[in-house]
Protein backbone atom coordinates (compact mmCIF):
# COMPACT_ATOMS: atom_id res chain seq x y z
CA UNK A 1 0.00 0.00 0.00
CA UNK A 2 1.59 3.34 -1.18
CA UNK A 3 2.14 6.27 1.56
CA UNK A 4 -1.03 8.66 1.49
CA UNK A 5 -0.33 12.13 1.92
CA UNK A 6 -2.71 14.64 2.78
CA UNK A 7 -2.85 17.94 1.65
CA UNK A 8 -4.13 21.02 3.18
CA UNK A 9 -5.99 24.11 0.93
CA UNK A 10 -2.86 26.11 1.92
CA UNK A 11 -0.66 23.34 -0.15
CA UNK A 12 -3.09 23.63 -2.71
CA UNK A 13 -3.17 26.97 -3.20
CA UNK A 14 0.54 27.05 -3.40
CA UNK A 15 0.63 24.64 -5.69
CA UNK A 16 -1.96 26.22 -7.91
CA UNK A 17 0.23 29.42 -8.35
CA UNK A 18 3.54 27.22 -9.27
CA UNK A 19 0.93 25.47 -11.54
CA UNK A 20 -0.58 28.36 -13.13
CA UNK A 21 3.40 30.38 -13.47
CA UNK A 22 4.95 28.93 -16.17
CA UNK A 23 1.52 29.18 -18.24
CA UNK A 24 1.10 32.56 -17.52
CA UNK A 25 1.54 34.94 -20.77
CA UNK A 26 -0.04 31.51 -23.04
CA UNK A 27 -2.95 32.74 -24.95
CA UNK A 28 -6.02 29.94 -23.88
CA UNK A 29 -8.71 29.98 -25.90
CA UNK A 30 -11.04 27.31 -23.15
CA UNK A 31 -10.09 25.82 -20.27
CA UNK A 32 -11.64 21.65 -19.76
CA UNK A 33 -11.86 21.15 -16.62
CA UNK A 34 -11.78 16.85 -16.07
CA UNK A 35 -14.26 15.99 -13.60
CA UNK A 36 -14.16 15.41 -10.46
CA UNK A 37 -10.51 15.86 -9.34
CA UNK A 38 -9.89 18.86 -11.85
CA UNK A 39 -12.75 20.69 -10.77
CA UNK A 40 -11.47 22.54 -7.53
CA UNK A 41 -7.89 23.01 -9.54
CA UNK A 42 -9.11 24.17 -12.75
CA UNK A 43 -11.33 27.12 -11.29
CA UNK A 44 -8.25 28.20 -9.00
CA UNK A 45 -5.98 28.40 -12.00
CA UNK A 46 -8.78 29.80 -13.86
CA UNK A 47 -8.86 32.75 -11.85
CA UNK A 48 -4.74 33.04 -11.63
CA UNK A 49 -5.08 33.54 -15.61
CA UNK A 50 -8.03 35.12 -15.93
CA UNK A 51 -9.71 32.36 -18.04
CA UNK A 52 -13.81 33.00 -18.14
CA UNK A 53 -14.45 30.20 -20.84
CA UNK A 54 -14.36 26.69 -18.95
CA UNK A 55 -15.70 23.62 -20.48
CA UNK A 56 -16.12 20.38 -18.90
CA UNK A 57 -15.35 16.68 -19.34
CA UNK A 58 -16.64 14.84 -17.11
CA UNK A 59 -15.20 10.59 -17.70
CA UNK A 60 -16.18 7.70 -16.10
CA UNK A 61 -14.27 4.42 -16.16
CA UNK A 62 -15.35 2.39 -13.08
CA UNK A 63 -18.51 0.37 -13.59
CA UNK A 64 -19.12 -0.28 -9.83
CA UNK A 65 -17.12 -0.56 -6.83
CA UNK A 66 -13.25 -1.85 -7.76
CA UNK A 67 -14.70 -2.60 -11.27
CA UNK A 68 -12.82 -0.68 -13.76
CA UNK A 69 -14.03 -0.31 -18.01
CA UNK A 70 -11.36 -0.38 -20.68
CA UNK A 71 -12.59 2.17 -22.32
CA UNK A 72 -13.69 5.51 -20.83
CA UNK A 73 -17.30 6.70 -20.89
CA UNK A 74 -17.88 10.38 -21.68
CA UNK A 75 -20.77 11.81 -19.32
CA UNK A 76 -20.22 15.43 -20.77
CA UNK A 77 -18.31 16.58 -23.23
CA UNK A 78 -18.19 19.81 -25.49
CA UNK A 79 -18.77 19.86 -29.07
CA UNK A 80 -16.45 19.86 -31.80
CA UNK A 81 -17.29 23.71 -32.87
CA UNK A 82 -15.69 24.63 -28.78
CA UNK A 83 -12.64 23.06 -29.76
CA UNK A 84 -11.67 22.98 -33.62
CA UNK A 85 -8.41 25.57 -33.98
CA UNK A 86 -8.32 26.66 -29.94
CA UNK A 87 -5.85 26.00 -27.78
CA UNK A 88 -7.13 24.53 -24.87
CA UNK A 89 -5.86 24.12 -21.11
CA UNK A 90 -6.70 20.66 -19.60
CA UNK A 91 -6.81 20.68 -16.20
CA UNK A 92 -6.92 17.91 -13.95
CA UNK A 93 -5.59 16.77 -10.16
CA UNK A 94 -3.51 13.99 -10.94
CA UNK A 95 -2.44 12.23 -13.75
CA UNK A 96 -2.05 8.77 -12.15
CA UNK A 97 -2.25 5.65 -14.92
CA UNK A 98 -3.13 9.16 -17.57
CA UNK A 99 -5.97 6.66 -18.81
CA UNK A 100 -8.36 9.39 -18.18
CA UNK A 101 -5.81 12.54 -19.48
CA UNK A 102 -5.40 10.76 -22.49
CA UNK A 103 -8.76 9.75 -23.11
CA UNK A 104 -9.52 13.32 -23.33
CA UNK A 105 -6.42 14.58 -25.18
CA UNK A 106 -7.32 12.56 -27.71
CA UNK A 107 -10.77 13.81 -27.84
CA UNK A 108 -9.60 17.48 -28.47
CA UNK A 109 -6.88 16.33 -31.04
CA UNK A 110 -10.15 14.39 -32.77
CA UNK A 111 -12.00 17.63 -32.40
CA UNK A 112 -8.82 19.74 -34.09
CA UNK A 113 -8.06 21.15 -31.10
CA UNK A 114 -4.40 21.80 -29.37
CA UNK A 115 -4.71 20.77 -25.93
CA UNK A 116 -2.05 21.87 -23.13
CA UNK A 117 -2.25 18.98 -20.01
CA UNK A 118 -1.47 20.51 -16.64
CA UNK A 119 -2.22 18.38 -13.19
CA UNK A 120 -0.79 19.37 -9.83
CA UNK A 121 0.71 15.37 -9.20
CA UNK A 122 2.04 13.23 -11.88
CA UNK A 123 2.41 9.81 -11.02
CA UNK A 124 5.42 8.70 -13.31
CA UNK A 125 5.87 4.96 -12.06
CA UNK A 126 1.72 4.53 -12.37
CA UNK A 127 1.70 5.49 -16.04
CA UNK A 128 0.87 3.54 -18.78
CA UNK A 129 1.97 6.03 -21.49
CA UNK A 130 4.98 7.55 -22.83
CA UNK A 131 3.40 10.97 -22.68
CA UNK A 132 3.84 13.26 -19.85
CA UNK A 133 1.51 16.03 -18.60
CA UNK A 134 3.24 19.40 -20.13
CA UNK A 135 2.71 21.12 -16.93
CA UNK A 136 2.78 19.30 -13.13
CA UNK A 137 3.67 20.90 -10.06
CA UNK A 138 5.19 17.13 -8.52
CA UNK A 139 6.00 13.49 -9.70
CA UNK A 140 5.25 11.39 -6.42
CA UNK A 141 4.19 7.69 -6.00
CA UNK A 142 1.88 8.44 -2.70
CA UNK A 143 -1.44 8.02 -2.69
CA UNK A 144 -3.08 11.83 -2.60
CA UNK A 145 -5.60 13.14 -0.58
CA UNK A 146 -7.16 16.28 -1.55
CA UNK A 147 -8.63 18.51 0.59
CA UNK A 148 -12.07 18.33 -1.44
CA UNK A 149 -11.78 14.70 -0.68
CA UNK A 150 -14.66 13.40 1.09
CA UNK A 151 -13.29 11.05 4.26
CA UNK A 152 -14.76 7.85 3.12
CA UNK A 153 -13.48 8.19 -0.20
CA UNK A 154 -9.71 8.23 1.14
CA UNK A 155 -9.90 5.73 3.46
CA UNK A 156 -10.65 3.02 -0.05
Amino acid sequence: MPEKQYLSWQQIEAMVAELAQPLRGQAFDAMLAVTRGGLVPAGLIAYHLGIRNILVAAVQFYTGVGRRAETPTFLQFPADPFLHGKSVLVVDDIWDSGKTISAVKGRVLAAGGRPIIAVLHYKPAASLFVDTPDHYVESTDAWIVYPWEPASESEE
